[in-house]
């Protein structure tokens, strides 16, 4: 029989006392391992010492918020699934904190479910066994891996977050073909709403900085379609 997996481990920033605790007791009961930390001074302690598959931000901490938490995560760690939790729900506050490298962002209140369920989507890759043999697609001058979350090109290698990986690969599994938007939603988020647009189109965006130095990619907005990324053939 297969090893068990060991608890995913979660770094969850909230200075709510309450909410803090309520989350921190049912994540646990749920078989998570849990390090709370009351404020953003302590999250950036805790992430530079320990290791973690998932963090939790609230976006208003006191020390340092959650987008400066957030901009720290990512500058050491380009894969780490983030997830913003925050009473904000502005198009502009979503915007903000997906632009600072976070995956997806929750607004409070939150039904417990939907958190777990957000939480497991990003830790499917956690999978019995160790990860499947890397599959490299060529989009262009640059080589994509989406199992390693890597994009080698004309620049040098980057790593993608999840969502961002997971969105180019849509895209590579069919190439010069227009993917309608509320099929991207439902595939990557799982519901097609107004806010969880606007997020796709900040993925959008910082998947064409990505692809930039390509001439030969075109990542192509289709008005009240959805998008397509044409690939032009090689001379």
């Amino acid at each position: 029989m297969p090893e068990p997996q060991p608890a995913a481990r979660l770094l969850y920033a909230e200075d709510d006392v309450n909410l803090g605790f309520i989350t921190c007791d049912l994540l646990t009961g749920r078989g998570y391992h849990v390090t709370h930390c009351p404020d953003g001074a302590a999250a950036l302690a805790a992430f530079d010492q320990g290791m973690f598959d998932l963090c939790l931000l609230d976006v208003m901490l006191p020390g340092a918020d959650g987008f400066a938490v957030a901009q720290h995560i990512r500058r050491r760690n380009a894969h780490v699934p983030i997830l913003f939790l925050s009473a904000k729900s502005l198009k502009e506050d979503r915007i903000a904190g997906l632009q600072t490298g976070a995956d997806d962002y929750i607004t409070k209140p939150f039904s417990f479910e939907e958190l777990v369920l957000r939480i497991e989507v990003f830790l499917k890759r956690r999978t019995v066994g160790g990860p499947a043999r890397p599959a490299e697609v060529r989009l262009g001058q640059y080589r994509f891996n989406a199992d390693n979350l890597t994009l080698t090109g004309p620049a040098g290698a980057a790593v993608l977050t999840q969502k961002e990986a997971q969105l180019l690969a849509l895209f590579s599994q069919r190439p010069g073909q227009v993917l309608r938007r509320e099929d991207i939603l439902q595939t990557l988020w799982g519901s097609d709403d107004y806010f969880l647009g606007r997020s796709l189109d900040v993925f959008i965006s910082r998947l064409r900085k990505h692809l930039r130095h390509d001439p030969a990619l075109q990542l192509r907005n289709v008005p009240r379609v959805g998008f397509v990324l044409n690939v032009a053939a090689a001379p």
